[in-house]
């Protein structure tokens, strides 16, 4: 039986964050002339809650002295509300409109503890959505306003399809229409990495024939169900070997694939690059890296037809804009990966909303029942968001909802 946990982690001894050269805060860099125009507002507090969805999703609160209050979301994952905790005194008196500098402070501040990629840089992502959220209600826009405006109304939704026979060609097929008729997507992602009954070893990542014969039946399966009626990608969750994963990309040449996502481990961009290469199947690769930095390098090196960062776990909204604006250098387009709740749904749909090269973003909660009353508003409709002209998101948590799924042990943080 596990103890209780009474430990304060803002008050964790760090000498990397108590003295840095690089300093950033509003004191340190001379910050402090006033604004005017009801801008002079400082945060006060900084509060999480973790939702029990299809994934434990950390939800950010950001309190201020004017009474206004940004709500953002992390992603998923342990730790991350302590690291959230541990962080409140860097941005506690601070302005939250100076969103980016507030993001280079808590990158610089927590660098002892790994904000270089990993959790603490979806913790910072957390805190970075809630800013923009509050940054817009003080300013009265959208958040969409502050990346610079937009270039389309509506964002589109890929919708991640399940069914309890996933490995059967024929039920994926059945699913896809399904979703197509009855839910109105007219773009779809499937999974690949399903047990064919085929395997002899489930380590080696190596795909023996009939299993790449079991995969491209799949795919042929969908595709040839919905035709034009919607894109269909096809998702391998890095899981294979490169010459397995260049041999099914080959194997499904002749298929309508919108993109074959993540065939091979992520950590060796050698590997990716040349399984990209080697084939006209489009490869989508990016939830696993972190931040414009390694994003930068899959991009460069054109290891990828298509970019697929995940907004609140690369490192943010400013930081998915980044990674979009050096995709358009390179003539990629941007399919958000996303297994949020409502909160960072709309969140990476205002992102998608401001970039030139955004395709979609993903919806990975379709089957739960609860997703969409998170929150008061009407999020994905037909298989599109439309995004808001309210200030901020344009989202309202419905905070009985959330008590009613919060993570058992925790609580609800406190009302606007």
């Amino acid at each position: 039986m596990g103890k209780a946990n009474d430990v304060d982690y803002a008050d964790l001894h760090d000498p990397n964050a108590e003295y840095t050269m690089r300093e950033l805060s509003a004191e340190t860099m001379g910050v402090t002339a006033k604004r005017g125009g009801g801008r002079d507002v400082e945060i006060t507090d900084v509060q999480t809650t973790m939702v029990d969805g299809n994934f434990p999703w950390t939800l950010v609160r950001i309190y201020t002295d004017a009474g206004i209050v940004g709500t953002g979301e992390a992603y998923w994952g342990a730790g991350v509300p302590e690291l959230i905790e541990r962080m409140k005194p860097f941005v506690v008196g601070e302005n939250p409109l100076d969103i980016d500098r507030l993001y280079e402070h808590l990158i610089q501040k927590m660098s002892g503890e790994g904000s270089v990629e990993g959790v603490t840089v979806t913790a910072i992502a957390g805190i970075e959505v809630a800013l923009h959220d509050l940054a817009g209600k003080i300013l009265e826009v959208p958040a969409y306003q502050l990346l610079g405006g937009k270039y389309r109304d509506e964002m589109r939704v890929y919708c991640d399809c399940h069914t309890e026979e996933e490995a059967d060609p024929e039920a994926c097929a059945e699913e896809a229409r399904r979703v197509v008729d009855e839910l109105g997507y007219d773009a779809l992602k499937f999974d690949l990495d399903v047990p064919s009954g085929l395997e002899k070893d489930r380590a080696n990542r190596h795909l023996r024939p009939g299993e790449i014969r079991h995969k491209a039946e799949i795919v042929e399966k969908v595709t040839e169900e919905v035709k034009d009626e919607a894109d269909v990608a096809f998702d391998c969750h890095w899981t294979f070997s490169g010459s397995s994963g260049k041999r099914l990309a080959e194997a499904i040449e002749e298929y309508d694939v919108w993109w074959l996502e993540d065939p091979v481990p992520p950590e060796n961009l050698e590997v990716q690059e040349e399984v990209t290469k080697s084939t006209t199947t489009p490869i989508t690769v990016g939830e696993n890296r972190y931040r414009v930095t390694e994003e930068r390098r899959l991009i460069e090196n054109q290891a990828v037809d298509m970019i697929a960062p995940d907004m609140p776990k690369v490192g943010g909204m400013r930081e998915t804009r980044k990674v979009a604006d050096v995709a358009n250098q390179y003539y990629i387009p941007v399919a958000m990966h996303n297994v949020s709740s409502p909160i960072a749904t709309m969140a990476s749909a205002h992102v998608g909303a401001a970039v030139p090269n955004s395709l979609a973003v993903e919806y990975h909660s379709y089957e739960l029942g609860w997703w969409e009353d998170l929150v008061e508003e009407t999020v994905i409709e037909d298989g599109y968001i439309e995004i808001p002209e309210e200030p901020g998101l344009g989202v309202t948590l419905d905070l009985d909802a959330v008590e009613a799924h919060v993570v058992e042990g925790d609580t609800v943080f406190d009302e606007a």
